[in-house]
């Protein structure tokens, strides 16, 4: 476009008398607007004088013989391969412009030229550096600025560029690019199919030291049994006289984990996005991807062998309006937590079954509430069950109905806030005690016995959920007790939670979050009468002791340094305290790390991260942790997590 500039200089001078507004356009004239009645008077008509000059300009650039005698006194002028001077010197000539004005004129373009060069330059060492990334090697170092016009003592640079030689540029370079990657079997159109701009590929790994440690004191005598063992597997034979499953309270253990992640998103087009997640995981875990490494004794793990992939979300998704802040979704499968919540209640990495609507609109600047409402269905009844019986029993199909109520407030440049008041209904979870039967084998089924958790950690308090009659088939209740065990308490849950940010010293940011839950589904002297685990001591005549669980939890959580660790060098501290009641929420549903997952518990987090790069980070965790009810139980966990993601 500008690379000979003979033909440059013919063509400028062509097309210079119908472009005379875009040289009003020119810092040259911008600065001095009302000199341009001065420079070209009113007597300049394009198919007169104006032709006549712009004929003379360019046959002097188009001359290849010696220029003609000067007019006497004056000295010789020289003719200039470039029209536009020429041009200039006619003007002169012509009295229309004084040496003065000419020479000034020249000056300012000059340095005009200059800065138009640097800008050239600019725009190659990007479209240099665009190309290098998407070829996959190393950008080049900055090209020195060149001149594209002659840089003669009498040339002339303009640096009033059209759009249309703009579009042009852009036009070049997006050709020369597309080019060498065509070059390069990467740009052929027929290899690229329509979706594929409209998928995005994501994933992240992380690989942890833990380290999990108790100290003396802990009462290690068959108090903590592990109802999570028992309801999945064979039910316990109370009559037996060796110990249900029991929890690890006394010896310390360390371990290495991995969490593994890859994702694929979709934009199906008209408002609609389609998700899948394969991720690791020891088990089918609801609240953790984690899979340690050499785990023994559950068939995955040890001796270098193989771990599993589960999918982890798989969802379709509708959403209406392009304004994030004025939009409306509905959400169908497995997804993210859709509520504003912290671990105390829903693990990070818990995905919710089912459907979700999710709305907000901004009322005023900065403040934009929303509205979460869905159903979710926790669990399902074997289409068989009972499995013994020809006849079969009625449905116990849990449910989860919830909804979320709050806003986002960016209160001022120094302050943000959000909160939220959410409830969230629990259907179907409680144990009921079942219809009176004796089960002669492990094997046989209580109408009730699908109450029972098909996940927990630990903390909920327990019942008993088979009815079992004493008759002569177990020797009157002495033997064949085979029980499983159920929630003592229904949830319903009120959550009210809030965050504020202070960012006056941005990127360094103040976090204070809190949250605040009760169960107000919770009736103490109705647990008290059947629970089997969460007591105090037994009394002075041998008796058990009293129920004593609660039904709140709250957590207080400070946090300083990079809101997100986006580059190299950001950091973050923290430290929490957190009270969770024994029958605040479910603990199959809460955060898996603290006290090693559920509820039950009081105590502190400190925490911090490190970026190591924009995509790798370090983080470490020391968890301090007391059980609230029932026999003393203290734990110390140490995490140590490397993370990466693309």
């Amino acid at each position: 476009m500008f690379h000979d500039p003979c033909a440059q200089g013919r063509r400028f001078a062509s097309i210079l008398a119908v472009s005379i507004s875009a040289v009003s356009a020119s810092p040259c004239f911008a600065a001095h607007p009302a000199r341009l009645g001065e420079l070209l008077p009113a007597p300049l008509p394009v198919s007169g004088a104006a032709t006549s000059l712009i004929a003379a300009a360019d046959s002097d650039a188009s001359a290849q013989i010696a220029p003609p005698p000067a007019p006497a006194g004056a000295a010789p002028r020289a003719k200039s391969t470039n029209a536009t001077v020429n041009l200039i010197h006619r003007l002169v000539e012509k009295k229309i412009l004084t040496e003065e004005e000419a020479s000034d004129l020249i000056a300012q373009s000059e340095q005009d030229a200059a800065e138009a060069r640097e800008q050239v330059a600019a725009v190659q060492q990007a479209a240099a550096q665009v190309a290098a990334g998407i070829q996959g090697g190393p950008p080049p170092p900055p090209a020195p600025p060149q001149d594209y016009l002659p840089s003669s003592e009498d040339s002339l640079r303009v640096t009033y560029i059209p759009e249309v030689v703009k579009e042009q540029l852009r036009e070049e370079i997006k050709h020369d690019l597309t080019s060498e990657l065509r070059d390069k079997d990467m740009a052929e159109p027929h290899l690229f199919p329509d979706w594929v701009t409209k998928v995005r590929l994501f994933g992240d790994f992380r690989f942890r030291y833990e380290g999990d440690f108790y100290p003396t004191g802990n009462d290690a005598t068959g108090a903590f049994p592990n109802f999570n063992s028992i309801n999945t597997g064979a039910p316990y034979d109370t009559s037996s006289t060796t110990f249900a499953p029991q929890l690890n309270v006394n010896r310390t253990r360390e371990r290495f984990r991995i969490r593994v992640r890859l994702g694929v998103e979709s934009d199906l087009g008209e408002g609609f996005t389609m998700g899948i997640r394969l991720g690791s995981g020891q088990d089918d875990s609801p609240v953790t991807g984690n899979q340690s490494l050499g785990a023994a004794n559950n068939g995955q793990g040890g001796n270098f062998s193989k771990y599993q992939v589960w999918i982890d979300r798989a969802f379709l998704k509708y959403t209406l309006g392009d304004d994030p802040n004025k939009q409306a979704s509905l959400t169908v499968g497995r997804f993210d937590n859709p509520f504003l919540s912290t671990t105390i209640i829903w693990a990070a990495d818990l995905g919710f079954d089912g459907a979700v609507f999710k709305g907000r609109y901004e009322l005023a600047k900065g403040f934009t509430p929303y509205l979460t409402f869905g159903a979710f269905p926790v669990f399902n009844t074997d289409l068989n069950f009972a499995t013994t019986n020809p006849s079969k029993f009625k449905s116990s199909d849990k449910w989860l109905y919830a909804a979320q109520t709050g806003a986002d407030w960016t209160i001022n440049h120094d302050f943000a806030a959000k909160f939220g008041l959410a409830y969230y209904y629990f259907q179907n979870v409680s144990g009921k005690l079942s219809t009176p039967f004796t089960p002669l084998t492990a094997s046989d089924q209580g109408n009730t016995d699908d109450l029972r958790p098909s996940f927990a950690q630990t903390g909920n308090t327990y019942m008993a959920l088979r009815n079992i009659v004493p008759n002569a088939l177990n020797n009157f209740g002495t033997i064949d007790q085979f029980q499983y065990y159920g929630l003592a308490s229904a949830f319903r849950e009120v959550d009210l939670i809030g965050q504020i940010d202070f960012n006056h010293y941005e990127p360094f940011q103040v976090s204070l979050i809190g949250e605040y839950i009760k169960n107000v589904a919770f009736d103490r002297n109705s647990i008290n009468a059947k629970a089997v685990n969460n007591r105090g001591p037994t009394t002075a005549s041998g008796g058990q002791g009293s129920f004593t669980g609660t039904d709140t939890a709250s957590i207080v959580s400070l946090r300083v340094g990079s809101a997100a660790l986006q580059k190299r060098g950001d950091w973050n501290l923290g430290l929490n305290y957190r009270y969770v009641g024994s029958d605040s929420v479910i603990d199959g549903f809460c955060d898996s790390d603290y006290a090693l997952g559920g509820t039950n518990v009081k105590g502190y987090t400190i925490f911090g991260a490190l970026a190591l790069s924009k995509n790798v980070n370090l983080s470490v965790r020391y968890f301090s942790s007391d059980q609230i009810a029932g026999p003393p139980l203290h734990d110390d966990i140490i995490q140590v997590d490397l993370n990466g993601k693309f």
